[in-house]
């Protein structure tokens, strides 16, 4: 077997979650490439958790069907994930809970004789696992240490106990990898940006975003980083455009309905001209929408948000390992054009779980902030063939630094003069050019799949996993633009050549990138949506392809 899915699933407060990452740790040592799928209800306690961990010798972003295992701490999860039963699927379960289980442990019995905790029970469904996979204990006990060191030795009584109940029935093969890091795309955006440079993380808490302020949180005294939780977005704004007038990279991260509330802010930072990274994670809305699932609408609302004109980067990353690239690409870019910079991410990316090699994602050296030389009189706006002007920070000497929301001349003062405006707005809008070029190192344009095959598909962000697998089968081949704004024009153009059938792959309703590539004439001549929470797993995507007639 390699390539293998594991689904665990019970209540909330039942530890899925750090069950599913030691799950993963396992196969993780066995040599396989993970991905991890959580899912959970908008619920404060209660409702069904549950977890699909998939292992396999190649880089995955993206569940398959059926699963090769369940591991059950209620019957909940043996009814409601029937359909992706199959009947080589096996089935270890919580005996005192689910009827029939094939391999039954006796939870509560287990538990009670190692005076252990009920969180607990989770343990021994691992350790039954291992065992059924074929799995050797050394391997157990060195994960459980390594990542459970709180509680080890009783977490590894309570699994050996069940570990010893069965025979190996089910054996996973042994992978060809080394062990890799394993990330969420929130810890992956956190590492990106501390690796640009990160001096402030501002955040109000918004799923599925929160990760990231969580992550930063606990690093913050190891890296000298200033992570802030103010009382609104509005708050959030604000003070990273304070950090960044005074010098401090600075990042947010929200979600679309936190976002509507940061618009007038992120207008200011246009105006004004202040560096910002904005992590906006999508989740399924409108409004509250499904608030612990996915979704890609809100691609056309970060193009456009703010009123007036000015540039703006978006990028899209599609897994762990890029998103900790192009997190760090991102600050770079803000600084070195002074402008907005958003990393446009959603719940599957945020939340799911990958493998990633740290060492692979060196961007390539920018020419950095555009730093004021000493000449004076210092003038914040002053006009550049680039649209770049130099910059200073308060306190330094010689400068006086004004910033402003108002239209202003090179100095930074207030104005209305019919002349002045026209120059300031053809000033800020030469930085599309730069953009433009800057989104070209690194390639802004992926390509994978079948090289020359007349059939392609166009996706975006966190779809690229399952593109990229759906396409392999199916002999067709991938182009999705990292890069979303500026749009990438002629190198998806580039990567089009020779296709004669376009297929748009776009977890949203209304097809948003097809309308931002129609507008550049980039014509699909079918459209592949699904937009009610859930990602596209490989199965559902080939059979939706097939079903486009290709």
């Amino acid at each position: 077997m390699n390539d293998v899915s594991v689904l665990i699933g019970g209540k909330a407060g039942e530890g899925i979650n750090s069950a599913g990452a030691i799950v993963a740790q396992l196969l993780n040592h066995l040599g396989y490439r993970i991905y991890i799928y959580f899912d959970y209800p908008s619920l404060i306690r209660g409702g069904h958790n549950f977890a699909i961990i998939r292992g396999s010798e190649r880089d995955i972003g993206t569940c398959r069907n059926p699963v090769d295992f369940v591991l059950a701490l209620n019957e909940e999860t043996i009814e409601r994930h029937k359909e992706k039963h199959s009947q080589n699927t096996v089935i270890i379960a919580n005996k005192d809970l689910v009827k029939n289980a094939a391999y039954g442990i006796p939870v509560k019995a287990i538990l009670a004789e190692e005076k252990a905790p009920v969180i607990m029970g989770n343990s021994a469904l691992i350790g039954g696992f291992a065992r059924v996979a074929g799995i050797e204990w050394e391997v157990v006990d060195a994960v459980f240490r390594r990542h459970l060191p709180k509680g080890a030795d009783q977490n590894l009584a309570v699994a050996k106990r069940a570990f010893d109940l069965f025979d190996p029935v089910r054996p996973i093969k042994k992978g060809g990898n080394l062990p890799q890091s394993l990330v969420s795309g929130n810890e992956a955006i956190g590492l990106g940006l501390i690796r640009g440079g990160l001096d402030a993380y501002i955040s109000y808490p918004m799923t599925p975003s929160s990760g990231i302020l969580h992550f930063l949180a606990e690093l913050k005294e190891r890296f000298g980083i200033s992570v802030v939780h103010p009382e609104n977005e509005i708050a959030v704004i604000l003070m990273a455009l304070g950090f960044a007038y005074a010098g401090k990279k600075s990042a947010v991260g929200t979600s679309g309905g936190g976002f509507c509330l940061m618009t007038e802010g992120l207008s200011f930072a246009g105006m004004a001209e202040i560096p910002l990274v904005l992590v906006v994670s999508q989740r399924t809305g409108p409004s509250t929408g499904l608030p612990t699932f996915t979704g890609q609408a809100d691609l056309q609302f970060v193009l456009h948000a703010g009123q007036g004109e000015f540039p703006r980067m978006i990028v899209a990353p599609g897994d762990a390992q890029e998103a900790l690239f192009w997190s760090e690409r991102a600050m770079d870019i803000a600084w070195e054009c002074q402008c907005p910079v958003f990393i446009l991410a959603d719940k599957t990316l945020s939340e799911g779980t990958y493998s990633i090699d740290p060492a692979a994602a060196r961007p390539l050296s920018g020419p950095g902030a555009f730093l004021w030389n000493g000449s004076v009189p210092y003038r914040r706006y002053e006009k550049a063939e680039s649209g770049i002007s130099p910059l200073a920070f308060p306190g330094t000497t010689d400068a006086v630094v004004k910033v402003n929301s108002y239209m202003h001349d090179e100095a930074g003062i207030t104005t209305e003069d019919a002349e002045s405006s026209n120059q300031m707005t053809e000033k800020r809008l030469k930085k599309w050019e730069t953009l433009i070029e800057m989104a070209q190192h690194p390639p802004c344009v992926t390509q994978s799949g079948i090289p020359g095959a007349s059939t392609a598909l166009l996706c975006w962000g966190s779809v690229k996993g399952v593109c990229d697998e759906a396409a392999a089968e199916l002999g067709i081949r991938v182009v999705r633009p990292i890069v979303l704004a500026p749009f990438p024009v002629d190198p998806i153009k580039q990567a089009l050549r020779g296709v004669t059938r376009l297929i748009v792959v776009e977890e949203n309703a209304t097809a948003q990138l097809a309308a931002l590539a129609e507008r550049h004439g980039i014509i699909a001549h079918e459209k592949i949506l699904r937009y009610d929470g859930r990602p596209f797993t490989v199965d559902d995507l080939v059979a939706r392809v097939k079903e486009a007639g290709i």
